[in-house]
């Protein structure tokens, strides 16, 4: 059994890392907003932008640094990881809407489905991307 959880951990490392650290981005970005509309007259929007861009900004160096250790083209990289980090909130409000209000399925397990399809996406799109080594590597 131990073997067997070590073969699965060394194949899917990048993806557990991946998940650990989007828990804490995640938890950062919700913490971050609700600092600011609970203690500053910040409009909740703008509230939002500021605690997603502290989200994608925290989740990139830590992924850059302990996940995928790839620390070259650091703007190139950041760029798209920001791009694939809206991309995500827009692919999650997609399927939030189609899955509430087109197919009537409940709002929890729409949420649960959404998360799990946006970081999925997220993850590949990141990792044959945004952290795909360079050729001189």
């Amino acid at each position: 059994m131990i073997s067997l959880l070590r073969v699965l951990y060394g194949k899917f490392h990048d993806l557990i890392l991946y998940g650990i650290i989007g828990s804490f981005s995640a938890g950062l970005d919700f913490a971050i907003y609700s600092i600011l509309i609970h203690y500053t007259t910040i409009q909740y929007l703008v509230a939002n932008c500021i605690s997603v861009f502290g989200g994608i900004s925290t989740s990139f160096v830590l992924n850059r640094n302990y996940n995928f250790k790839v620390k070259d083209h650091t703007s190139r990289r950041f760029s798209i990881f920001f791009a694939v980090g809206l991309c995500g909130l827009i692919l999650s409000n997609i399927i939030l809407f189609l899955c509430i209000d087109k197919m009537s399925i409940n709002k929890t397990i729409s949420k649960v489905l959404s998360i799990i399809l946006v970081a999925l996406f997220q993850f590949l799109i990141n990792k044959f991307l945004t952290f795909k080594p360079s050729n001189n590597e």
